[in-house]
């Protein structure tokens, strides 16, 4: 009896403090957001920081690295709204055309008897597209506050990024603390390769949408490019925005399923390719984590945090994978997470 209660409190005991955890996340998501984004800033800019204090005063480094980081984001941001307001100055121009073209579809699909049309007449019509629209614009022109905490958080954090790691090191935190010095390293050098492989795909998405919108004569060709390189940071739900709206919009402007199709099948082509073909070839073994966990987490993460959830998931999924393949009870979970059969990072040495 008593071993079995044991065996069924050790069972309990993780799921229970997951649950607590996740519930945490959730009801402090006002905190945690910005303080995991901040993590991540700070593993992709700290080698800037580091190389630049060796040669200058700490404090105008950091100046230097958080001007660098701001402007990015900064220009990544904008291309985003710039493309979303150009999307709603049409919708609004050609609303009156849009719900009449939308309407002639609906109704022969409704003469064909395809019982989806009823619920698609409901939900894809002027005033929901344009309402999705803005929402996304609101959601970006909000971030103001939010990146000036993540940005507040960036700075202190870089100011004891040599302290914490000098920590780390103390011999009173051993054997854990070359554990943790050893994990952060490899996931600093992990993230930044996946934000580098990342960001040369979608500007690939982004110039291949732009391209392939001027010869197919669909107009707002600079917004449907633009919007592609931004959303392609989101793996799945951005590609998936970044296709479905072109469609759209490509069926009203043309009036042809047939032209509509094709739209849709040349724009998932050039998804299909830089996704999985360029990305993963220049990524290589030392990122491949199963597609399953990827998707898993963009969308646990989206409902968990929303916009920003859906960009740091894969980010937090590699940081856990690292941390789990550094210790023998959690390296299963690791192993798990690996993709391709790729194998986790070995756990050091005990």
């Amino acid at each position: 009896m008593n071993r079995a209660t044991s065996a069924n409190g050790s069972i309990l005991n993780p799921i229970v403090t997951v649950i607590l955890v996740l519930a945490a996340l959730y009801v402090a998501h006002s905190v945690f957001i910005p303080l995991t984004f901040s993590l991540f800033v700070i593993a992709l800019v700290w080698p800037l920081q580091a190389a630049l204090q060796k040669r200058m005063p700490k404090l105008l480094a950091l100046f230097i690295t958080l001007a660098i980081t701001i402007f990015v984001v900064l220009t990544v941001s904008s291309a985003v709204l710039w493309g979303l307001s150009r999307l709603v100055q049409w919708l609004i121009a050609n609303a009156g055309h849009y719900q009449a073209v939308f309407n002639e579809w609906s109704q022969w699909l409704n003469e064909q008897g395809i019982a989806v049309a009823g619920p698609l007449t409901e939900l894809f019509n002027v005033r929901w597209l344009s309402g999705f629209l803005q929402t996304l614009m609101k959601q970006f022109n909000s971030m103001a506050g939010f990146l000036t905490l993540v940005f507040v958080f960036v700075m202190l954090g870089l100011l004891e990024v040599d302290d914490f790691n000098e920590r780390l090191r103390l011999p009173s935190v051993q054997p854990m603390g070359a554990t943790m010095l050893r994990a952060n390293r490899m996931i600093g050098t992990k993230l930044r390769r996946f934000m580098v492989v990342r960001s040369f795909a979608s500007v690939l998405t982004g110039l291949f949408v732009w391209s392939f919108s001027l010869l197919a004569g669909l107009e707002l060709a600079a917004a449907w490019g633009a919007i592609a390189f931004a959303l392609n940071y989101i793996p799945f739900l951005g590609p998936l925005i970044a296709t479905i709206f072109p469609t759209l919009f490509a069926i009203v402007q043309f009036e042809s399923w047939q032209t509509a199709v094709t739209v849709f099948l040349c724009l998932n082509a050039i998804q299909f390719i830089t996704g999985s073909y360029i990305e993963p070839r220049v990524t290589g073994s030392t990122l491949t984590i199963s597609p399953f966990a990827v998707v898993f987490v963009v969308f646990f993460f989206s409902f968990l945090w929303g916009l920003q959830g859906a960009f740091i998931g894969v980010p937090i999924l590699i940081a856990v994978v690292v941390y789990c393949a550094q210790f023998p009870s959690t390296r299963w979970l690791a192993v798990l997470a690996a993709g391709g059969g790729a194998q986790a990072d070995p756990a050091p040495e005990s």
